[in-house]
């Protein structure tokens, strides 16, 4: 496997992504989903990464600026058919190490709240994060939880 700067210009990406939306869509109410569509993820100050098993797209994962110190992690995801095979965690790791190398001192994110989400929320406490208030834009969701960790 290897993790890659992707411009998400590609079919498979497009596809994984795609599924990632409806899945949330079909779980979280609309005014609580918060993932990012293609041209957002394609924005300025969006750095994203797929890990590829061949040509199969495996997992996904991107960092979001909010300013010069704090970025936000968005879109992990990792292929229904992979999930607990290790490619969250060598994704979250390598995603850790290119915010530190881009210079941010804290990464938070947004996941969903519910027991669907309850594996990533265990993920993201083994990587040292720890649950805070809304950051940046986002408000108080009882579908949301909220997680940050300094660099």
């Amino acid at each position: 496997m290897k993790i890659v700067v992707d411009d998400l210009s590609g079919p498979r990406i497009a596809e994984f992504l795609d599924e990632h939306v409806r899945e949330m869509r079909s779980i979280t109410p609309l005014e609580s989903k918060h993932a990012l569509d293609l041209d957002a993820l394609r924005g300025p100050g969006v750095t994203f990464w797929s890990v590829m098993d061949d040509d199969t797209v495996v997992g996904c994962g991107a960092v979001k600026r909010l300013d010069t110190v704090h970025a936000e992690l968005k879109s992990m995801r990792a292929a229904p058919a992979r999930t607990r095979s290790g490619i969250a965690s060598l994704l979250l790791h390598h995603i850790l190490a290119e915010t530190r190398r881009m210079g941010f001192t804290r990464l938070s994110l947004e996941t969903g709240a519910d027991e669907f989400f309850l594996p990533a929320r265990k993920l993201y406490e083994k990587f040292g994060f720890a649950y805070c208030a809304p950051f940046a834009t986002y408000r108080p969701d009882p579908n949301s939880a909220f997680m940050t960790r300094k660099l």
